[in-house]
């Protein structure tokens, strides 16, 4: 399956690396650009990921090489956490998303 990039996005791999002097979690951030088709999320995934608290939003479409299990992504300046994958074919990898609330 091809598809056509529409858009760059951001994938975020979060790696705790120790603790401060308070006892908070310190996490290094490794981020790295990538290509990837946007499209909203379809109706029944948001309902589906709506029935298990989630709140679905995008689906971002990359080749399934540039993907490192990261669990969060940036697309317009606002980030999304990453709760589902989905391998379609050999050439195709959908990353799917909702609205990070909170601190990362």
């Amino acid at each position: 399956m091809t598809f056509s990039i529409d858009d760059t996005i951001t994938l975020i791999k979060r790696t705790p690396t120790g603790f401060d002097s308070v006892g908070q979690e310190i996490v290094t951030e490794t981020t790295r650009e990538v290509f990837a088709k946007i499209t909203s999320a379809s109706r029944g995934e948001f309902y589906q990921a709506r029935q298990t608290g989630l709140e679905a939003e995008f689906v971002f479409t990359t080749d399934p090489v540039n993907y490192e299990g990261e669990t969060v992504v940036e697309y317009n300046n606002e980030r999304y956490s990453i709760y589902r994958t989905y391998r379609r074919g050999l050439d195709s990898l959908e990353l799917y998303a909702q609205r990070q609330v909170g601190a990362l």
